[in-house]
């Protein structure tokens, strides 16, 4: 497949390739193929290619939340702690 290359993937489907659950997150199809490795990602083997279950689909997104995302998580948590600390332990009594 070329690079760049975006393709469309029915997400109703019952499995993904590699490349379509890769095209999906946005991540490399060799990310996708190392998280199978590890036993990270469930998937079966079918053929030379390996399948990925649509139910892992939710378990593989987390998997790829960048560190820049988390941080960005966790600067927004802060401030929300932050700016509504007495709100917050007010409802934490409730």
């Amino acid at each position: 497949m070329p690079k760049n290359k975006s393709v469309l993937v029915n997400i109703n489907k019952k499995y993904f390739s590699a490349p379509e659950m890769a095209e999906l997150l946005g991540v490399s199809r060799t990310a996708i193929f190392k998280k199978i490795k590890s036993g990270a990602i469930k998937s079966e083997k079918v053929g030379r290619n390996y399948v990925i279950p649509r139910e892992e689909y939710e378990t593989v997104i987390g998997l790829f939340v960048s560190e820049k995302r988390k941080h960005e998580i966790k600067d927004a948590v802060d401030k929300v702690v932050s700016e509504y600390e007495d709100a917050l332990k007010k409802l934490g009594k409730e």
